[in-house]
């Protein structure tokens, strides 16, 4: 009775061909691989503990503050902030109604407005500008683009400090700006984009490019896949850097000085929390309730879009 042998395999197919997966399949495998290392190195005993003791150490001078501000003139020139908790007498809200009062002339409504009025051109201006140019560099190519991506990436190492006064004097004396709020807009702009830029195309470049050929076979030009595909797509990375340039714009002080002045009809409110301690710094004590009033809008804006703050931040953290 003849056996059934199995059937030869031809000499172009050996072991090592039937064992390692295509080439386009093992990046995907080694960003699984990256993923699975990062997630179990961020979940290990150390890693918490380590967090919580930077969380702790990071919210206990919040935390003081906070107390501070609703303590009396007297107890907090005579005592810390710790011992408010055996003397509940000292406690007063007369720091907050002071610091609310309006000023000599305007109250701090009219400071709200002018930082609104500062924050929101100021963030979604270089957002925009950079999701364009974020796109370019990942999906477009053309000559020294490499190049040209380090060259905006390694712009982030300017000081804004540097380019203040030449920048006053192009605003003042060439472009007619004064003192505008266009001068502060274009300031902010023209620092963010560099960051912006890098953050946003990271994540770009992690979404397949199928689907980008996809629609170029449908007929979809450059303008109907950034808006239509790609822009739902980056709510992440838009989100991320939102929150950083946010929390920027909104606590600046030096910025708006330099280009608007102090004046209560185009000041925000860094300038009114900055003078609340007075001339001479002798209502200092003004100024923990005042930070905690300006702190209230970009605390709940965290909030709000904090789901997307890792994620946008990770992007292009585990390419491989």
């Amino acid at each position: 009775m003849s056996t059934l042998q199995p059937a030869a395999l031809p000499e172009s197919v050996n072991d090592k061909t039937i064992a390692e997966p295509p080439e386009s399949v093992k990046p995907r495998r080694r960003r699984k691989t990256a993923a699975g290392e990062a997630a179990r190195a961020i979940s290990s005993p150390w890693a918490s503990g380590t967090a919580i003791v930077i969380a702790i150490l990071w919210t206990i001078p919040t935390f003081g503050l906070l107390v501070t501000s609703f303590r009396e003139q007297r107890a907090i020139n005579t005592s810390g902030w710790w011992t408010a908790f055996g003397d509940p007498s000292a406690w007063t809200l007369e720091n907050y109604r002071q610091a609310l009062a309006p000023g000599t002339s305007a109250s701090l409504s009219q400071y709200f407005i002018n930082t609104v009025v500062i924050t929101i051109p100021a963030v979604m201006l270089p957002i925009f500008l950079a999701t364009l140019a974020a796109y370019a560099f990942a999906w477009m190519p053309f000559p020294g683009r490499d190049a040209l991506f380090v060259a905006v990436f390694a712009l982030q190492i300017v000081p804004l400090q540097v380019a203040l006064i030449p920048l006053l004097s192009i605003y003042t004396e060439r472009l007619g700006f004064g003192a505008s709020y266009w001068s502060v807009w274009l300031s902010h702009t023209i620092f963010a984009l560099p960051l912006a830029t890098f953050l946003i195309h990271n994540f770009m470049r992690e979404l397949p490019g199928e689907l980008m050929e996809a629609a170029r076979v449908d007929g979809a030009g450059h303008v109907t896949i950034f808006f239509k595909i790609l822009l739902p797509l980056l709510t992440p990375a838009i989100a991320a850097f939102g929150i950083f340039q946010f929390l920027w714009v909104w606590n600046d002080l030096l910025v708006s000085l330099v280009f608007l002045g102090g004046t209560p009809d185009v000041a925000p409110i860094t300038v009114r929390v900055a003078e609340l301690s007075g001339s001479r710094g002798s209502a200092w004590y003004l100024l923990s309730a005042g930070a905690f009033i300006a702190m209230i809008v970009p605390v709940v804006v965290f909030l709000a879009l904090q789901r997307y703050f890792v994620r946008g931040l990770l992007a292009g953290g585990l390419k491989g």
